[in-house]
């Protein structure tokens, strides 16, 4: 029993986990605890798997007042888990952080079954925090997170889950079969801009305002991942525009990191073991609210080796971002050296390093996977 939702953030890599766990064990029941208010109640069904939702709300201050019934629905959310639990005859329970993680791991200390929780920023997040209290199997993504968590000291640093096909991804092999699926001239540079699984205005605030800027240009192509609620009116602003598309989701990012030349994004912790795994270029955006500032700790994994470029939220314009990005396209020595900077790590193997572990608590262990 996997917990993860809200944002694709937790997701992704609870998807990727699955996945492995299932190459692992093909005969493997694999479900998900989440809500009925994130993007887990497309995306875990899309993927195949069963979505199970508790009444969990999230461990936001933001919430004002409501968050004096954080214990209450923690509690009740606990027990629905239980019962899922008990029903699915679950082995081994699994939080992938994030706010519907914490009951999951709860649920499984009342039950009497062992858990793990994965922490994937370079900050831990306030469910993990919590949960690291609840169980002995704490693994992390980055090693600067340990101190930050209850047994941290005794962590195993497994990466950050992400799916197979990027993985295994070569950019220079798939390249130009990929700019092809997404239109994008032989002679062109390929400008993506990702606002993390919801959009994020400022980012595409300022990628129209390229848009705009670069009107009469051919030689680049703009990529602008809005979010649904964006969508129209993002559309709206670049009708019109022979250079630039907006679309409301990536579902398939191989092919876009394998045809982009640069992408512009947010500095969740998935996004940034994507692009360390790629070998991507990036302009590095940090969400400004997250909690414990997180990702500008998680640019900072790709911008302290030359990776990356870090911009703040309060700086992020058209007219700064062209400042950054102009040069850049037209330096492609300085493209390859970004390129070439960008540190894997354990990330390609990070799923089946931690499938691997889920394993071993389940009684199962396996090293049917390659380093």
């Amino acid at each position: 029993m996997i917990g993860a939702g809200g944002t694709g953030g937790h997701i992704y890599p609870g998807l990727a986990l699955a996945d492995a766990l299932r190459r692992l064990v093909p005969a493997a029941e694999i479900s998900f605890v989440g809500t009925e208010r994130g993007l887990e109640t497309r995306l875990i069904p899309q993927a195949g798997y069963r979505l199970h939702t508790v009444d969990m709300i999230p461990f936001d201050p933001a919430l004002g007042a409501r968050r004096y019934l954080l214990p209450t629905a923690l509690v009740r959310s606990a027990n629905q888990v239980r019962t899922v639990l008990r029903d699915q005859r679950a082995q081994v329970a699994v939080g992938m952080g994030g706010y519907p993680s914490a009951p999951v791991i709860l649920g499984a200390r009342w039950s009497g079954l062992p858990s793990l929780i994965h922490e994937s920023n370079a900050v831990p997040g306030r469910a993990n925090r919590f949960a690291a209290r609840l169980t002995r199997n704490v693994t992390v993504a980055f090693d600067n997170c340990r101190a930050g968590l209850a047994g941290g000291d005794e962590a195993l640093t497994v990466g950050m889950p992400i799916a197979a096909s990027l993985a295994g991804l070569d950019r220079t092999d798939q390249r130009a079969p990929a700019r092809r699926a997404l239109g994008v001239p032989d002679d062109a540079r390929l400008v993506v801009v990702n606002g993390g699984s919801l959009g994020a205005a400022r980012l595409t605030e300022a990628a129209t305002g390229l848009a705009r800027r670069w009107q009469g240009r051919s030689d680049v192509q703009l990529l602008i991942k809005t979010g649904p609620d964006a969508l129209e009116e993002t559309r709206r602003r670049l009708a019109g525009s022979p250079m630039a598309r907006a679309v409301p989701y990536l579902d398939r990012m191989d092919q876009v990191y394998a045809a982009a030349d640069l992408v512009i994004c947010r500095a969740g912790s998935a996004t940034v073991a994507e692009l360390a795994s790629t070998g991507v270029p990036a302009v590095l955006v940090p969400y400004p609210h997250a909690p414990g500032d997180h990702q500008t700790h998680n640019a900072r994994v790709l911008t302290d080796v030359g990776a990356g470029l870090l911009v703040p939220d309060t700086e992020t314009t058209a007219d700064r971002l062209a400042a950054l990005i102009e040069p850049l396209l037209a330096d492609p020595a300085r493209l390859a050296a970004m390129e070439s900077a960008a540190d894997p790590g354990p990330h390609a193997h990070a799923a089946d390093l931690l499938a691997a572990e889920v394993l071993r608590l389940a009684g199962r262990p396996t090293l049917e996977y390659v380093r």
